[in-house]
């Protein structure tokens, strides 16, 4: 593994290197002295990267940085292995590679801890079908040796967090449970007495569902979880014109900053983003006079994966990874939507990405939605990855802007028009958290959810398609389309239009 030093100013006394067979037969002796680098150093020396190239991966980095953050992180790591990030077949093993990372991982901290360690004591979690493996660490000896070894196509401090609580309440969390007075010119009323939201005209999705209104389709939601105050995401998901669907939730979450901790949080949405997603993509044609969903019939498969929008937590990064795992071992999904995302990559996420890719699923991520904190970053994780579909939102009026706080650039696949001009306050009209209530939503994330609603129409309406097919009929239904724009992909997507 390749690693360039960013950090000039470490304090380092004596550094060492020791071979795989010294530490297997315990020959290696530990003669290093170093100070670990503070974290916010690290975070300095992460945004400066980032706003230099636009990326950051802790593979451009020295050993000590890694050590470091690790160290400010609970002391926990992952380490991705094998050529593939995932295996063939579930449960399989894969070759000699974690045999000798766990080997020399209990060799190095046995001795630095003076005990002997067992396999357990290291290894704080493992997937079944994925090629990484979670371990507890303290010695630098460890990073240092790990990086020796053949195989090994990763380690990273997954403990660390990068928005540290101060940075955190400057970056939108995505979190809000407010209810607020919807204007009744951002909506029409629809039989049998539901709310259009005006977004959804700008993209010609009533008229679609003259076509199709989502049956049969299964998408996926990786989120913050679904909220037990709203029935229409629950006992009344089956109501008015939208029936014969169903609604699934679950949790992964582990809501707890130990990182050996395994109770999941339940499927309860206490942040409110999820809540307004799910309500987006699939909120029923209900007769209370509420908002409905993009793909009103489609069957809902929501997760609460994170705690918000920002995955930046050891747990929300497991919890995403085991989602996108068991969304792409569903035989009823077809499309994965997610409005959360990191400033940059995670190698566990982007090797569960990878998995429900192999398995033919559509997965759609927000491009970023931010504030005056991180604007400045172009599309964030895992929207940036080949594997999935960028969306961002724009406003309404003539030509291609932005919504205030949304991201764009070359990796941007489709824009949603989500936002008045006029008013950058009044965005997509959405069923609330709250029975009975409704609100707005907006950024990157309802263009999201929308965009995987127009996916569930097309997909709906040609059954046996592909993902391939829905995307190139996605790709051919929008603005730009075959010309692709520089910062926006291919625009805007005509949902009548993309159902034929």
């Amino acid at each position: 593994m390749k690693r360039i030093l960013f950090l000039t100013m470490i304090s380092v006394m004596v550094l060492f290197s020791c071979t795989k067979d010294e530490i297997v037969n315990e020959k290696c002796e530990e003669i290093s002295d170093m100070e670990v680098i503070p974290a916010d150093e690290i975070r300095k020396m992460i945004s400066d990267e980032l706003k230099r190239t636009g990326e950051f991966s802790w593979d451009n980095v020295d050993p000590v940085v890694v050590w470091s953050a690790a160290f400010h992180g609970d002391g926990i790591i992952t380490v991705g292995f094998s050529d593939s990030p995932f295996r063939l077949q579930k449960g399989t093993s894969t070759s000699n590679a974690r045999k000798d990372i766990i080997e020399i991982t209990m060799s190095i901290e046995s001795e630095g801890l003076k005990s002997a360690l067992k396999e357990e004591d290291v290894v704080t979690y493992e997937p079944e079908t994925l090629n990484y493996i979670d371990l507890k660490v303290s010695q630098f000896a460890t990073i240092e040796a790990l990086n020796t070894l053949s195989g090994i196509r990763y380690i990273e401090p997954s403990g660390f967090e990068y928005f540290a609580h101060e940075m955190r309440q400057k970056s939108s969390s995505g979190c809000d449970k407010t209810v607020v007075s919807v204007y009744g010119s951002d909506y029409t009323t629809v039989n049998p007495g539901s709310l259009v939201s005006w977004v959804f005209y700008e993209h010609n999705i009533p008229q679609a569902w003259s076509v199709s209104t989502g049956s049969g389709i299964g998408v996926g939601l990786i989120d913050t979880g679904i909220s037990d105050d709203q029935s229409l995401l629950g006992s009344g998901f089956e109501s008015g014109y939208s029936n014969n669907r169903y609604i699934a939730k679950h949790g992964v979450y582990v809501d707890s900053r130990w990182p050996w901790a395994s109770d999941t949080d339940g499927y309860h949405d206490k942040c409110g983003h999820g809540t307004l997603m799910g309500a987006t993509i699939s909120g029923p044609r209900n007769n209370q006079n509420l908002p409905l969903g993009v793909a009103y019939n489609c069957n809902l498969i929501a997760y609460r994966a994170t705690k918000n929008v920002v995955v930046d937590g050891y747990h929300e990064k497991r919890g995403v990874g085991r989602a996108l795992t068991e969304l792409g071992n569903r035989n009823d999904v077809q499309i994965i939507s997610m409005s959360i995302g990191h400033i940059f990559s995670i190698g566990s996420i982007s090797d569960a990405v990878e998995y429900a890719y192999s398995k033919g699923k559509l997965i759609i991520a927000a491009g970023g939605t931010s504030t005056s904190f991180t604007n400045w970053a172009g599309v964030i994780f895992p929207a940036n990855m080949d594997e999935t579909v960028a969306v961002t939102g724009i406003q309404d009026g003539v030509g291609y802007t932005e919504c205030d706080v949304c991201h764009k650039g070359e990796k941007i696949d489709f824009t949603v028009i989500m936002e008045r001009q006029s008013n950058t306050n009044r965005h997509s009209a959405v069923l609330g958290w709250y029975n009975g209530s409704k609100t707005y939503v907006g950024g990157s994330s309802v263009a999201t959810a929308t965009t995987a609603g127009i996916a569930a129409l097309i997909w709906s309406n040609h059954p046996t398609w592909n993902r391939a097919q829905v995307l190139n009929r996605m790709k051919e239904s929008a603005d730009f389309y075959s010309n692709r724009h520089s910062d926006f992909g291919w625009g805007t997507i005509d949902a009548y239009l993309a159902v034929q």
